[in-house]
């Protein structure tokens, strides 16, 4: 079993930089569905550790849709924003949190989930997180997690399902079993902070998430 390190800080934040960079972004192209981004937010993992990690929220147990779920700080496009301005405003909505366009590190691959949105990952780097204020109408809690946990061998997993022949992917952070789309997004930065380039819009969500 292997278990990589990241540690946050300048090094760390040039090497992700340059992957982030230098990524060949596939976009979704087509009509019929509605457009989103989400933050992935690096910050220090704040437990001693040194080690980098990024923000992830579970959603308020009221809201209307995907209410309790595991995700990251994101939502739906206003008509007139950039992809980068719905993610670093919805930051700000759900946890208190400004980041200036200039911390943007890149943009990842599009995923196109099964409610019809395509989901956009924005990768910000903040490097202090003290500010943090979580919306209790939108973020039941929020959780720092550690790039060196989720890049463990055994952190993520491909399922065979019989309603598709597309792999179904769940990651396993801690106690948490996270799925797609969000499992599919925090598996391609993973990825990329090991400098491997892996694409993820192949993979399935679980036939829960079907709607």
């Amino acid at each position: 079993m292997s278990e990589p390190s990241y540690p946050f800080g300048t090094q760390f934040r040039e090497h992700i930089s340059a992957m982030c960079c230098d990524f060949p972004r596939v976009p979704f192209v087509g009509d019929g569905v509605k457009r989103s981004a989400v933050a992935i937010t690096l910050v220090d993992a704040g437990d001693g550790s040194g080690e980098t990690a990024f923000l992830l929220t579970k959603r308020a147990p009221k809201l209307r849709t995907h209410a309790g779920q595991w995700a990251l700080p994101g939502g739906r496009c206003d008509d007139g924003e950039s992809i980068t301005q719905t993610a670093l405003r919805e930051l700000h909505e759900e946890l208190g949190l400004e980041i200036a366009e200039e911390h943007v590190l890149g943009v990842l691959d599009d995923y196109v989930s099964r409610s019809g949105y395509a989901i956009t990952p924005v990768v910000a780097w903040l490097d202090d997180d003290s500010a943090m204020r979580p919306s209790p109408a939108e973020v039941a809690s929020v959780h720092k997690i550690r790039l060196d946990k989720v890049g463990r061998d055994d952190a993520v997993e491909f399922l065979s399902i019989p309603e598709s022949e597309r792999p179904v992917i769940r990651m396993h952070i801690g106690e948490r079993q996270v799925h797609a789309p969000t499992a599919a997004l925090i598996y391609q930065i993973r990825e990329l902070a090991a400098g491997r380039i892996t694409r993820v819009a192949h993979l399935e969500q679980p036939v829960f998430a079907w709607r």
